[in-house]
Order: C-alpha cells, then sequence, then structure tokens
C-alpha cells in the first residue's frame, strides 16, 4: 500500500501534532478505552445519569480527566514525570494528540468536538501533585 501523491503520511500527520513519542499516542488510545469504560459504567450504574448512552462518545474534558486518572493507575507517583517525558505537560497536549489520531483515522468525533475542549481542563502541577496522586492510589473505601 502506499500514499496517495502529494497525501501527508500518519508519520508526517503525527509529527506535525508536536513533539510526542509514539508511546504518548499509544496512551493516548488506551486511556480512551480506560475513560469510556469508566464514563458509560458509571452511567449504567446510577439511573440519575441516564443509563447507558447510544454511543461510547466521552467529551473532550472527560477524556483528560480520564488520562488523568489512567496515568496514575498507570504510573502512581511517577505519572507527572512519564509525561513530561513524553513532551506531555498541558491538557491541551492531550487534545493536539487526539486530533492529530482523528486526523489519521485512529480516533473518531463528533461535528461538535474541538481541540478548545481540551484546553485548560486541570493544571498539571495541580493534577499530578503528591497528595492528589496518594489519594488517587488509594483502594476505595479505604
Amino acid at each position: 500500500m502506499t500514499t496517495p501523491a502529494g497525501a501527508p503520511s500518519a508519520h508526517q500527520i503525527l509529527a506535525k501534532a508536536g513533539p510526542y513519542p509514539l508511546a504518548a499516542y499509544s496512551f493516548v488510545q488506551e486511556g480512551l478505552r480506560f475513560t469510556v469504560r469508566r464514563v458509560h459504567e458509571d452511567r449504567a450504574q446510577d439511573p440519575g445519569l441516564g443509563g447507558m448512552g447510544a454511543s461510547e462518545h466521552v467529551s473532550g474534558q472527560q477524556l483528560c480527566v480520564g488520562l488523568r486518572d489512567y496515568a496514575i493507575e498507570q504510573y502512581g507517583m511517577l505519572a507527572r514525570v512519564v509525561l513530561d517525558h513524553w513532551h506531555v505537560r498541558r491538557t491541551d497536549d492531550f487534545g493536539r494528540m487526539v486530533f492529530a489520531l482523528i486526523e489519521v483515522g485512529a480516533m473518531s468525533k463528533t461535528p461538535r468536538d474541538t481541540p478548545e475542549d481540551f484546553a485548560g481542563v486541570y493544571d498539571f502541577d495541580e493534577a499530578f501533585d503528591r497528595e492528589h496522586v496518594l489519594m488517587a492510589m488509594r483502594p476505595a473505601g479505604g
């Protein structure tokens, strides 16, 4: 298979998004699955949230929160260090990667989804500070 003449390759599109390594894109894709599962399980268990949705869509804000939680689950106290190593320092970086993945067909979006949905969702210094990470790592009920 070849890329049509003049069309950018997936690697070129991903490279335009920023200085993120492929591991960061894999993390975002795995984190999306984690977030979808979490959001829609919560929705199914809470009748006040309207039950299961027709799609598995999550908003940019929900994905940012899910990626924070997934990073803490995967890397614990090193979550911030790992993300920083990947040049991921703001929620906007998640948005840049998501929209690069959309452009290469690895993710999809609704017409309402925009890169601005990822702007300033939370501050990394606060989201990954020691106390927050320790609280997030505690088992439920403990």
